[in-house]
């Protein structure tokens, strides 16, 4: 069994190895680029589709608090779901 744990050890390493090694040819050879879509870094999700801005309604919601009250409920569930972890990993 340990030679198998050995051997398991040198094929996770050299699968490793060729996913970093493939990863960068694909960056320095610039693979999968389309040059009429720069969207420059940061791009990702929905950035592929051209015109994006159209398919969306910026009007179609309208806060009803003021923004402070949605950053303080983002920050309390933030809180609540942390002390939910720390009791989860207690226990």
């Amino acid at each position: 069994m340990p030679r198998l744990n050995k051997v398991a050890k040198i094929l996770t390493a050299v699968l490793a190895g060729a996913a970093v090694l493939a990863a960068l040819w694909v960056m320095i050879r610039g693979r999968g680029l389309v040059d009429t879509l720069d969207f420059g870094a940061g791009a990702y999700y929905y950035a592929d589709i051209p015109d994006f801005e159209r398919y969306q309604r910026w009007d179609a919601f309208k806060a009803a608090l003021p923004y402070g009250v949605y950053a303080l409920l983002f920050l309390l569930w933030g809180l609540l779901m942390y002390l939910l972890w720390k009791w989860v990993d207690r226990h």
